[in-house]
C-alpha cells in the first residue's frame, strides 16, 4: 500500500476529516476517510501526535468508572476518566486537571504512563496515552454544562456484574475485565 495524497475534506472545532488516496496492491486507487484532531499536510504527519489520555484509577481496591452520556451514541455508557491534552500542557498536568474536572479527585500517585496507542485505527490517527494511577479525595462535580458524568468506584464483584449488563467504551471494557480478573493486583504493593 502506498499513500499517494491526503485531502482535507472538512474541518470542525475538534475534528478534521481527510480523504487518503492509496495505491493498493493491485495498482488501483483506494479512497479512505479518516478523522484527526490534528492538521495533516503530509504522510509523515499521520499518527505522530498524541491527543489525550485515558486513566485507570484505583482507590482502596476499587476501580473508578464514569457513567457518562455520550452524544455520539445518544446514551449513557461506562468509560474511563479521560481527556484532551491542552496546548503546551505536560502529561502530568493533564492527568491532574482531567481527573479533577471529571471527578473532583486528586492524584495520590501515578503508577505508570504507557506510550501512546491508537484510539480507533479504522477511522482515525488519534493517539492517547493510558495512565494507571491511585487517587485520593472525595467526589465533586466540576463538569461543563455539556457533560453528564456520574463518577463512582466499583469493587471487582460489581465490575464483573457490569461486564454482563452494561455498555462500555471498548478500552474501558478491557480495563474493567482485567481489573475484575485481578490483573491490577500489582497496584496493592
Amino acid at each position: 500500500m502506498k499513500l499517494l495524497r491526503i485531502e482535507n475534506k472538512e474541518s470542525g472545532r475538534y475534528l478534521k476529516k481527510y480523504e487518503l488516496v492509496y495505491e493498493n496492491k493491485a495498482g488501483n486507487e483506494k479512497h479512505y476517510e479518516i478523522v484527526s484532531h490534528h492538521e495533516i499536510t503530509k504522510p509523515e504527519d499521520l499518527g505522530t501526535m498524541t491527543s489525550g489520555i485515558s486513566m485507570v484509577v484505583i482507590k482502596d481496591g476499587c476501580m473508578l468508572l464514569l457513567k457518562e452520556f455520550r452524544m455520539g451514541v445518544n446514551r449513557e455508557i461506562y468509560n474511563l476518566c479521560a481527556g484532551m491534552i491542552e496546548k503546551d500542557e505536560t502529561i502530568e498536568a493533564c492527568i491532574q486537571r482531567e481527573l479533577y474536572e471529571e471527578t473532583g479527585l486528586s492524584v495520590k500517585r501515578i503508577i505508570d504512563i504507557l506510550p501512546p496507542s491508537f484510539a480507533a485505527v479504522s477511522i482515525s490517527d488519534i493517539k492517547n496515552r493510558l495512565v494507571i494511577l491511585e487517587a485520593e479525595g472525595d467526589f465533586s462535580d466540576h463538569t461543563s454544562a455539556n457533560e453528564k458524568i456520574q463518577a463512582a468506584f466499583y469493587t471487582k464483584k460489581e465490575c464483573e456484574e457490569l461486564l454482563r449488563t452494561a455498555e462500555f467504551s471498548s478500552r474501558c471494557q478491557a480495563m474493567v475485565y482485567f481489573f475484575a480478573k485481578n490483573a491490577f493486583d500489582v497496584l496493592d504493593k
